[in-house]
């Protein structure tokens, strides 16, 4: 399982997670539906990750992934931006055959309605 973190991501992540003290252990990425697209990205600080999430570290951010996401996820680049316009972590993912505008959002080709593993 590939999900790469960017420096300013890993950064910006350590510093919500230092911040919340010892409740939030590290980070757990998805995919639910939604969004314009039919896939829309999910990154929340936990306290503890589920028990089958797949389960990283990278640039000392502990990365739980779900496993029913991983397919779509995998090679994703978080990246966190600030400009006049947008601030916040975007998402590269080479699997998205289609993005909306936003960036939040995504369509896998081969993958059906669901947030389901790609055949």
């Amino acid at each position: 399982m590939t999900v790469n973190l960017t420096d300013k991501a890993a950064f910006r992540l350590r510093t919500f997670i230092r911040g919340e003290g010892s409740k939030v252990t590290g980070i757990r990425v998805g995919v639910k539906d939604g969004g314009c697209n039919g896939y829309e990205y999910t990154l929340n600080l936990v306290k503890e990750p589920n028990s089958e999430d797949l389960r990283f570290e990278q640039n000392n951010v502990p990365i739980y992934v779900d496993v029913h996401s991983a397919s779509l996820l995998e090679g994703v680049v978080i990246d966190f931006v600030e400009s006049l316009t947008q601030s916040g972590f975007t998402f590269t993912n080479p699997n998205a055959s289609d993005t909306c505008g936003c960036g939040k959002s995504f369509s896998a080709a081969n993958c059906g309605s669901s947030a389901t593993p790609c055949s």
